[in-house]
């Protein structure tokens, strides 16, 4: 028995030392995306931070979802956060999940690119939105008579550029239009979905993205119109951003990819990948990386692991 353990563990630690070293090459070359994308999240921090200074409380506005969904109340809003934080934690869990299972379909490096790339058009049209008309914020904190309403006129630019997380990210008022939080949420579901191999978890994922979606409304840290407005400006900046960039390499392939497997395609690069396809197709070889994967088929579908179907075959007519 402990022989067995030592030599699994052999071959985790291996398993750990392989991937890190191709996961290192694929981070020099691909560095300058991941921190562009890190610097833009501090940016859209630090314009959050900036509307909260012109946040002027009011009224709640009159909200369809408020008349509908039971408030939770300041001791229950605690709710929507650890939902929030369990999706958070679970997606960066199984982005890394490629240094300890053998079953590897993605690069963790190439696939946080991707996912940076579509939160930062998603807050970026997010900035442009909450800067043109300041609402007064439903949540308990941004109410008139809370000192939290209003920041107070800051002394120098440091304290500005000085973002207090996460004190400074909870207690936030006039970024509305749309959530932050549902941003983040159906980005990381819409990548499971499109990346994941389990459809018993994409299925898990969706509801939790709906029921967070109550939660907000419910905990009235945000309008229902900016949950809704999320879920159809994210869904569309995704699908969008998707079809310009490159798929991910197929790991069966034995290669990874470099930084041009994140731009666009020129049209030189798409006119010399045209007739790299045709010719494979010539050859008989399909032209699309995604094709050459091993994947199990019944009647032309292609099924889904968790999706066990056992197909009766016949050799020589028997």
């Amino acid at each position: 028995m402990t022989l067995y353990i030592g030599r699994e563990a052999s071959k985790l630690w291996k398993r750990i030392c392989a991937e890190k070293t191709t996961e290192l090459n694929l981070l020099l070359a691909n560095w300058k995306y991941l921190l562009a994308g890190l610097i833009f999240q501090y940016i859209h921090g630090l314009a959050a931070r900036g509307v909260h200074y012109l946040h002027q409380p009011g009224p709640t506005l009159q909200d369809v979802g408020f008349f509908l969904l039971p408030e939770l109340g300041p001791d229950k809003a605690y709710i929507s956060e650890t939902v929030f934080t369990f999706v958070f934690l679970s997606f960066v869990l199984w982005t890394f999940h490629p240094f300890i299972f053998k079953a590897k379909k993605i690069y963790t490096v190439l696939l946080w690119c991707r996912v940076l790339a579509f939160l930062v058009a998603s807050q970026i049209l997010r900035i442009i939105t909450f800067y043109s008309t300041q609402l007064p914020g439903p949540n308990y904190h941004c109410r008139e008579g809370s000192k939290l309403a209003r920041l107070p006129r800051p002394d120098s630019a440091f304290e500005v550029l000085l973002i207090n997380f996460p004190r400074g990210v909870i207690y936030g008022c006039g970024d509305l239009i749309f959530s932050s939080h549902m941003i983040f949420t159906l980005v990381f579901v819409l990548t499971y979905q499109k990346y994941g191999t389990r459809r018993c978890i994409k299925q898990f994922a969706w509801l939790i993205a709906v029921a967070q979606s109550f939660l907000i409304v419910a905990s009235r840290k945000h309008y229902t119109v900016d949950v809704v407005v999320a879920w159809y400006t994210v869904n569309l900046v995704v699908f969008f951003i998707d079809k310009k960039m490159p798929e991910l390499p197929d790991r069966s392939n034995g290669s990874y990819g470099t930084a041009s497997l994140l731009l666009p395609l020129s049209t030189k690069d798409k006119d010399s990948k045209t007739k790299e396809e045709n010719h494979k197709l010539l050859n008989g070889n399909s032209g699309d990386p995604a094709d050459w994967r091993q994947r199990s088929q019944v009647n032309g579908k292609t099924l889904e692991d968790g999706n066990t179907v056992h197909a009766e075959t016949t050799t020589n007519g028997a």
